[in-house]
């Protein structure tokens, strides 16, 4: 371990037990969807917060993803300690299989009218503070238990920089003060990313002058629905072995507590699957500088809660951060179940938003119950839907085994069963 840090891991298994210490001077919540720009969205982020979430109504982030599956996958491992806000209540089962297998009775979910919800939260005062993935531009500033106009900055990609950790070198473009076709663009292969891109939307992997075309129109098109400032051009990290994301959570006082480091899981154009973590192998000490600056970057700045941020080390073992994400990540909740899976012997394990299965979330249920209760499959969240008449379910979830091999050994009799991982 780097001798210099006295970083520590987080012992518990839950968000609200991670924000336990901080939210003790008021009276907090938990938004647990992000803001959206469609036109389904009763509060769109279309005045100051600008988020990249799609560059038409066609392609925009669904509703059933970002105030169904999302939230419900962080409210799976919330925990008793914070009021948990949601404008769709996760399935009866859904809730019943949690209380069971990550034993909290959920009691502090907090129901809102999703047409009205953030006037709602601005004239209640049962909730001081509202901690956020994202700044609402429909919600009260004053709410936003960090300061919104910060929390924005520290979400850009323009940021990155400043944070003092080494980076692909890059430049930032206002395409209100340059036009885009001015723009000197380098050699392939490079990144154009857009500045809050969301899940992955707004960066492009530009190795072919048609991948170019593609994403000069996407910036076009946000341009055109004001969705959109700024831009940045990236240099593309080359010989790249692995794809991290580290995880620690920084408090008010600027203390840092470890919650884990995944590998990413990604597609070759750059899509995020998920994340595979060694809870027993994964040494965290390589990045602790890297930690300890970023950790510092956001206290200075104002900021506590869970930050993320991407690392890929090349074959030289140079690590280089892509990406820094001021807010609970899509694999937090694989981190969290660090020591109950431990305790079970099971010390790998993968987490995917894209498995599917036939069949109601009851009979998934009763199909899978022997690997439910040894914890083989871990369900976070669950949403059945209908194509051609025929009822299929949607999962957020966690494979584990003792090793890798075991792991996706469980994973092949568990798609013999009828589990799909869908790419």
């Amino acid at each position: 371990m780097n001798s210099k840090y006295n970083f520590q891991y987080f012992q518990g298994s839950s968000l609200s037990d991670l924000f336990a210490q901080d939210i003790t001077d008021a009276s907090y919540g938990f938004i647990l969807n992000y803001p959206a720009t469609a036109s389904w969205a009763a509060y769109p982020n279309r005045k100051k917060y600008f988020i990249q979430d799609g560059s038409s109504e066609a392609t925009k982030t669904s509703f059933d993803k970002i105030c169904q599956k999302e939230p419900w996958k962080n409210l799976a491992v919330l925990g008793e300690g914070i009021p948990g806000i949601v404008i769709i209540p996760p399935p009866k089962l859904l809730l019943e299989y949690w209380q069971e297998h990550f034993g909290f009775n959920h009691s502090n979910i907090e129901m809102m009218d999703g047409s009205t919800y953030l006037d709602d939260l601005g004239r209640n005062e049962h909730f001081d503070k509202l901690i956020t993935l994202f700044p609402f531009d429909g919600l009260k500033p004053e709410k936003h238990a960090v300061d919104s106009d910060t929390h924005y900055r520290l979400l850009s990609k323009v940021t990155l920089d400043e944070l003092g950790v080494q980076c692909p070198k890059y430049k930032t473009y206002n395409l209100h003060q340059v036009n885009l076709q001015d723009i000197q663009l380098p050699q392939f292969p490079y990144l154009i990313k857009t500045s809050h891109g969301l899940s992955g939307e707004g960066t492009y992997i530009i190795k072919s002058p048609s991948v170019l075309n593609y994403c000069l129109e996407e910036i076009r098109k946000y341009l055109a629905i004001k969705l959109l400032d700024t831009i940045i051009v990236s240099e593309f990290v080359k010989n790249e072995v692995q794809n991290y994301c580290v995880q620690f959570y920084v408090n008010k006082a600027g203390e840092i507590t470890l919650i884990g480091t995944t590998g990413q899981l990604v597609t070759p154009e750059g899509n995020y699957l998920g994340g595979l973590i060694d809870y027993r192998e994964t040494d965290m000490s390589k990045f602790f500088e890297m930690i300890a600056n970023v950790g510092q970057y956001a206290h200075k700045h104002g900021y506590f809660g869970v930050i993320g941020f991407d690392v890929l080390e090349n074959q030289n073992g140079q690590l280089f951060a892509i990406d820094a994400n001021f807010r609970v990540n899509g694999s937090t909740s694989l981190c969290l179940q660090r020591h109950t899976l431990l305790r079970l012997g099971k010390g790998v394990a993968k987490y995917s938003g894209s498995y599917r299965m036939e069949g109601t979330l009851e009979s998934i249920l009763i199909t899978l119950k022997p690997e439910l209760d040894r914890k083989d499959l871990i369900i976070l969240s669950a949403l059945e839907k209908v194509k051609y008449g025929k009822i299929y379910t949607e999962l957020y979830a966690i494979a584990t085994g003792e090793t890798i091999e075991q792991m996706q050994s469980i994973e092949q009799k568990l798609q013999n069963k009828g589990l799909q991982l869908l790419s």
